[in-house]
């Protein structure tokens, strides 16, 4: 068993040399990214300045709960504030535009009553969530549960929990659907448990682009590894 800090460690260096994904994912999420914004599970801040270089993007915030993440947070965005903890300890509980969450969902267990969380942090600004989580319950290998994924989702069941949340479904579609036979064999079938960085650099350097040219230009597949997702609040009616 892969111990939870050396996950973290590849994990984080995997990321690290995923820069057309970082890059693709900001993308997707640009048009829902304004104002006050927070990121709730920042890491140790690799999408971080991603988010805050947007044009939209007022007052960025990151939420991150696992303490050994928060000095190499503080190192990589010195000027980007942190809150040591989750969405429930953010202190101003009203007036977000935004919340932004990027493989964050599926670490936590009751994850409808955190969705009730973010929920109420934009509803008062009828602002939006935005998620990537990983999707398809098949997939699911041993490398999920080091990571401490509860679940990987599928779009309906998503949706419904969005829905239960409060939210309106504004984008709801699958992502990448190379890298899901990718994780199917090498993860749920061959049953490895880490990731070759080098593998990393060449999918996201010669096949993501192709990848997501596709879906972005063409279709959306009907599965992939991940789910992105765009949910808004309705406004609360002032009384």
């Amino acid at each position: 068993m892969i111990n939870e800090l050396a996950v973290g460690d590849f994990e984080f260096a995997a990321l690290n040399e995923a820069r057309n994904y970082r890059t693709v994912l900001a993308r997707e999420f640009a048009p829902f990214l304004s104002g006050r914004v927070a990121e709730i599970g920042a890491g140790i801040g690799q999408m971080t300045a991603e988010f805050q270089a947007l044009p939209n993007v007022g007052q960025l915030t990151a939420v991150e709960p696992d303490s050994r993440f928060h000095s190499e947070y503080v190192r990589r965005n010195p000027s980007i504030p942190l809150v040591r903890g989750t969405a429930s300890d953010i202190p101003d509980k009203t007036g977000w535009n935004s919340i932004v969450a990027i493989n964050v969902l599926e670490h936590i267990e009751h994850d409808e009553e955190e969705l009730k969380v973010w929920h109420s942090l934009v509803a008062g600004r009828g602002g939006y969530v935005c998620l990537f989580i990983p999707a398809r319950p098949e997939i699911y290998a041993p490398i999920d549960k080091d990571f401490g994924h509860y679940r990987r989702y599928t779009k309906p069941e998503l949706r419904r929990k969005l829905t239960a949340a409060g939210f309106t479904i504004v984008r709801l579609y699958y992502f990448n659907w190379l890298g899901y036979f990718a994780w199917l064999v090498k993860f749920r079938w061959l049953g490895q448990r880490t990731f070759d960085v080098g593998s990393v650099r060449t999918f996201d350097r010669y096949l993501l682009p192709v990848v997501y040219g596709m879906e972005s230009n063409l279709c959306r597949p009907p599965f992939g590894q991940s789910l992105i997702a765009i949910g808004q609040a309705l406004p609360t009616r002032q009384v």
